[in-house]
């Protein structure tokens, strides 16, 4: 990234906790502000996405979801992403602030380093690299601006969460551009816009030419020649640039940035094993030399050697000689050989043999040179320029290319913009210049990419959570609630509900049953039976009846018992409830005469109780009277006086 001047958010509270300070640089995808996390008083550095990319849904789904397994990638090796959100429409990663230098302005301060200085740095990049491979991650992106040295602790490697995220199909098809650094693309993200550990490995190999030699491995006037240079050119030797480096530091160059991904080593582990094997069998000297640096030769121009001009002869179809001025020609068929020495007279004809067979031999070569400027100017090998194809259907787009003597390699991908049926656009781009019968990679537009809500009714979180990710949706907020029908840990329902049809990474919350909701169990006795029925039905209790008993204690048609009494039941369950008939009434029976013994154990027989009363002490022990009196009614365990005498 280049430095530049403010920011607009310099002095801002973003997302109300980062209080920006400063604005450190600019980049192609973001810019990077120093600022302070007031909630863990801790200085960080904000990345902000470019206010033009943010517009790009997709991009910005893409960009929150690698920022969150970014931040789940913890290594001492890479820089820790700590936050991720929006603030007023920008989106911005929050990450570790490193002070110090970049792998970019080491180079560019000290020039070539000496190889132990180079495997210094490059063995903790591939360190750290590994953990993200084994963990399952790729960077893409790895160049010396994403190789941190701070001025203490260990080299670390950056932007994993952007990186990943600059790769969608939105940010890789449109007009042919590839977005990254085209200095570091390997050839298959080039040609198939495809990425593994290799791809990674590739580009540290790139940083180890850079940092031995100085300069950039591949360059060119314009990306494409670059990238071109990727797939077909290779990469050259750092020896080639650095006088003295030892041919075991070219071959572990070579080992990395083999074009074909099957010859490098399978991921960044394998090719630390393999730096550490050759750092081993460097000699101290070799480690720290520093290399002398020759200028490379012009990109794309072998170096020849021009010798200084003779004295020529034109010689003709004919096999006539004269003599002509330097580099002249005889109606441009007439090629220009050095002249030997002067032959003696005698020997005339075996010279005139000789010029006849260079004149035969000359007219092959003009033959061929004719063909070859057939080829390259009208034939398969000339170049066309690659039509404008956006807005066509698939029929005229291979109507169009036809025209420029171009075949069409059609893809499809979804677009918020462009109608489906369309074309997005190009790979190369509108104006390349293509040989005639090249392919051109034609994306055309499937539309709007929506993905319908799937009926998730009676499944389980978990089960509902890859329902959603299968269709490219999220798991939005989760919430619980009582529900009579479906068991517990089901869903219940989605919000938005099935069938509705949603952008990519969009989130469906989700309603999830804890079961029947358990209900208390009120007291309804005393009250009477209608009443009782209504409190427990209201509730969603069901209401039996049973036989009707006597009560002392409670009045005629309330409620006497309930079963059960208390506790908690679920709506449905029953409530058994016994309706009072009133105290059950009872004859006195007649106990005059009879001893005070006798008296009280008739009575109580009858389910009476007893209270005596005495006259005079009750001498005679008989029962005079009793109240009630016999032949009367009283309820049953009511208290009847007798009299004894």
């Amino acid at each position: 990234m280049a430095a530049t001047g403010t920011h607009p958010l310099v002095g801002e509270t973003v997302d109300g906790r980062y209080r920006v300070l400063r604005h450190i640089a600019d980049g192609g995808m973001a810019s990077v502000l120093l600022a302070t996390d007031l909630r863990l008083e801790r200085e960080v550095a904000l990345k902000v996405m470019r206010p033009d990319l943010t517009s790009d849904e997709r991009l910005v789904a893409r960009f929150r979801r690698e920022a969150r397994s970014a931040a789940r990638l913890s290594h001492p090796n890479v820089v820790p992403v700590y936050d991720q959100g929006e603030h007023d429409g920008l989106v911005f990663l929050a990450m570790e602030h490193v002070e110090g230098r970049t792998a970019r302005e080491v180079v560019d301060d000290e020039g070539a380093l000496t190889p132990r200085a180079a495997l210094d740095i490059l063995e903790p990049v591939l360190t750290g690299l590994a953990a993200a491979h084994e963990a399952g991650y790729i960077h893409r992106d790895v160049k010396p601006e994403n190789v941190l040295i701070p001025e203490r602790g260990p080299v670390k490697v950056a932007d994993f969460g952007l990186a990943r995220a600059v790769t969608s199909q939105t940010t890789t098809a449109n007009e042919g551009v590839l977005f990254g650094t085209v200095s570091y693309l390997s050839p298959e993200q080039v040609e198939r816009g495809v990425a593994d550990p290799r791809s990674d490995v590739y580009a540290a190999g790139l940083l180890l030419f850079e940092l031995l030699t100085g300069t950039t491995a591949i360059d060119g006037e314009t990306p494409i020649h670059v990238a071109f240079q990727h797939v077909h050119g290779g990469v050259p030797a750092p020896s080639s640039r650095s006088a003295g480096l030892s041919p075991l530091l070219d071959e572990l160059v070579a080992a990395a940035t083999a074009i074909d991904p099957d010859q490098r080593p399978r991921d960044a582990g394998a090719y630390l094993e393999q730096v550490r094997r050759v750092r081993a069998d460097l000699t101290p000297e070799e480690l720290d030399s520093r290399p002398a640096v020759a200028a490379p030769a012009p990109r794309g121009a072998a170096t020849v050697a021009h010798p200084r001009p003779t004295p020529t002869r034109a010689i003709t179809e004919a096999g006539a000689v004269g003599s002509t001025a330097q580099g002249a020609t005889v109606e441009g068929s007439t090629a220009v050989v050095p002249t030997g020495p002067s032959e003696p007279p005698g020997r005339t004809s075996a010279r005139v043999r000789r010029r006849r067979l260079l004149a035969l031999l000359l007219a092959l070569v003009l033959l061929l040179a004719s063909a070859g400027g057939w080829y390259a100017l009208a034939g398969p090998g000339s170049r066309t320029t690659v039509p404008e194809v956006a807005g066509l259907d698939q029929a005229a787009v291979e109507d169009r290319l036809a025209e420029s003597d171009l075949d069409l390699n059609a893809t499809q991908a979804f677009d918020e913009q462009v109608p489906a049926g369309e074309a997005i656009g190009s790979r190369p781009g509108t104006g390349s210049e293509v040989g005639k019968g090249s392919d051109i990679a034609v994306t055309f537009s499937k539309g709007p990419e929506r993905y319908a809500v799937p009926d998730l009714s009676g499944r389980t979180r978990d089960q509902a959570g890859s329902a959603l990710d299968e269709l490219n949706l999220a798991v939005g907020e989760v919430t619980e609630a009582w529900d009579e029908e479906v068991p517990t840990g089901q869903v219940v329902s989605s919000d938005p509900e099935s069938g509705v049809e949603l952008r990519r990474d969009d989130a469906v919350d989700l309603v999830i049953s804890k079961g029947p909701e358990p209900i208390t169990v009120p007291s309804v006795t005393g009250q009477g039976f209608d009443d009782a029925t209504a409190t427990l039905e209201d509730l969603g209790l069901e209401v039996t009846r049973a036989d009707d008993a006597f009560s002392s204690s409670v009045p005629k048609g309330s409620v006497a018992t309930q079963d059960p009494a208390t506790g908690q039941l679920y709506r449905g369950d029953t409530v058994t409830l016994t309706v009072s008939k009133g105290p059950e009434m009872v004859d006195v029976p007649s106990v005059e005469g009879l001893s005070k013994a006798a008296a009280t154990d008739k009575l109580e027989k009858a389910g009476f109780t007893v209270k005596v009363q005495t006259f005079l002490g009750g001498v005679l022990d008989e029962v005079r009277a009793a109240d009630p009196q016999a032949g009367t009614s009283a309820p049953k365990g009511s208290t009847v006086t007798i009299l004894v005498v």
